[in-house]
């Protein structure tokens, strides 16, 4: 009996099976274009790193690409059959991100041209691999973008949420509590909803992991919208919790310090348990061993050659390089030679002596000492071209303050005595001794910071300007250390009391800013 014979004809029109994406290909040009975009937007990846290593709030993005390259390692079956198909016209979905890149540096905000930095990525993933394989890698692809240290803005709210859930605590419970913004004081001591306690590393933390459990255990995109949003609401509730349990504590030991002396281990465990209880409620909902996408046919490969990659790459690269280059050519007309102020007068009855620069001084910085009562002041002033943009401003502006960055800051805004408050940042901290005030002027006024500032000097980085952005500190010239508790809280109380006795010089300051 004869063997059955294949019908050749047949066999040579039909597709020839697939197992999966044509890596061999893709790969080179693909370190290629990262390693490029990586040389483009290093300013961003230097200034991610920083904060991921100098926050506790984002030491977890340290695991971000590992968790990426595992969830892409975890679907390797489901890409079986799909074939790498590039997509050229997905360079064009980079000319938006171009121009948000350099709105955002124009604008001072890293972490706008840190996000379009991973969304040329992605861009550059989609135009090489092709839409059905991006999409089919989406979930751990998008992952990536909790590599931007995003989220700071949001410190202020957490502060206020839980210093409300501390007001309904201590009320509902009985404590005798008054609340001055984000001072706490009972009968026991005195608390502070300090920025560290504010529940933001929890937050980021908790949505990170949200996200990761939602791509592991879930593949409807309903319940993985339902865990991510659980994710992001638990947490704020449970630190508004831990706050009041502090507080609580406080009350029942007798002291404020002792209860609070290791809030930040509470805090962790309280957020350890609160994630232990998320994970307990998604498992009953779990679908990690369904597939990810329904079976289909293998696809025959896509006629392409490398060279139609590389060219794919260089177009990215080429569309992500046109925001930097416009931006490295608006920095060039910054002025070089900024005239800087030489003298500040505070006021009438003030006596001011020049410090002398040291030798690392930056030659657009001054200090001077002004004796106006009996505690005398230091003023540091530091000015600014008039195209500058707000980012080495605001840089200039925490730089200035540093010495009053550490945990448990209390910041508020000068109470002007009419109900106002003012521009100047009055900072203090009790653990070490510290004061400080600072304040900005743009355009010749006296501003806060704020998206508005951000636009008016991204406006003049332009068209220029008629004045000098300047930043003020102003700090008692005392040896903290070496004050009793007393006398520190003299010298600190002078500090405001110098600026409200002296509101003239704001409009002095204004006016020396004019070129």
């Amino acid at each position: 009996m004869n063997a059955p014979v294949l019908d050749e004809t047949l066999s040579a029109d039909r597709p020839a099976a697939t197992t999966g994406p044509d890596w061999g290909r893709v790969a080179l040009p693909l370190t290629a274009g990262m390693l490029l975009l990586g040389a483009l937007f290093s300013t961003e990846i230097v200034a991610a790193v920083h904060t991921w290593n100098a926050s506790t709030a984002y030491n977890h993005c340290f695991l971000i690409i590992p968790i990426s390259l595992y969830l892409l390692w975890d679907r390797r079956f489901d890409l079986a059959g799909i074939k790498t198909r590039p997509m050229p016209s997905a360079i064009l979905l980079g000319l938006p991100l171009m121009a948000v890149w350099l709105i955002a540096e124009r604008l001072g905000i890293m972490e706008g041209r840190q996000l379009m930095a991973v969304g040329f990525v992605e861009v550059l993933l989609l135009a090489v691999l092709g839409k059905r394989l991006w999409w089919a890698m989406a979930g751990p692809l998008l992952y990536l973008f909790f590599l931007v240290p995003f989220g700071e803005f949001l410190t202020p709210k957490l502060q206020d949420v839980t210093t409300w859930f501390i007001r309904q605590g201590v009320d509902m419970v009985g404590i005798p509590a008054y609340i001055d913004g984000y001072v706490i004081e009972i009968p026991q001591g005195t608390f502070f909803v300090a920025e560290a306690c504010a529940g933001l590393r929890f937050l980021i933390a908790s949505i990170a992991f949200g996200c990761l459990y939602a791509l592991m255990m879930y593949r409807s995109p309903w319940r993985r919208a339902a865990f991510i949003v659980v994710s992001m609401i638990v947490p704020i509730i449970a630190n508004g919790f831990r706050g009041f349990g502090i507080v609580y504590l406080g009350y029942v030991l007798g002291s404020a310090q002792a209860a609070a002396a290791d809030h930040i281990i509470y805090g962790w465990i309280f957020f350890s348990i609160v994630i232990l209880l998320l994970i307990a409620l998604g498992l009953p909902f779990r679908q990690d061993e369904q597939s990810t996408r329904t079976a289909t046919p293998p696809e025959a490969p896509a006629p392409f050659a490398t060279r139609t990659i590389f060219a794919i790459v260089l177009g990215t690269v080429v569309v992500a390089a046109i925001s930097p280059t416009v931006a490295a050519g608006l920095t060039l007309s910054t002025v070089a030679g900024t005239r800087v102020p030489d003298f500040i007068d505070p006021g009438p009855g003030c006596t001011v002596r020049a410090t002398p620069p040291g030798p690392a001084t930056p030659s657009n910085r001054r200090t001077e000492r002004a004796m106006c009562g009996g505690v005398p002041m230091e003023l540091t002033w530091t000015a600014f071209s008039p195209r500058i943009t707000a980012a080495p401003l605001m840089a200039e502006r925490r730089r200035l303050v540093m010495r009053g960055e550490m945990e448990g800051l209390q910041e508020n805004w000068l109470e002007t005595g009419d109900g106002t408050s003012s521009a100047w940042r009055i900072m203090r901290s009790t653990d070490p001794q510290f004061m400080i005030g600072v304040a900005m002027w743009v355009d010749g006024k006296l501003v806060r910071p704020g998206l508005g500032v951000r636009a008016r000097m991204a406006m003049n980085s332009v068209f220029g300007s008629a004045f000098l952005p300047m930043v003020v500190t102003v700090t008692p010239a005392v040896d903290w250390a070496a004050l009793s508790a007393g006398e520190a809280n003299t010298a600190a109380a002078a500090l405001p009391a110098f600026l409200l006795r002296n509101p003239a010089m704001n409009e002095t300051i204004g006016a020396l800013t004019r070129r």
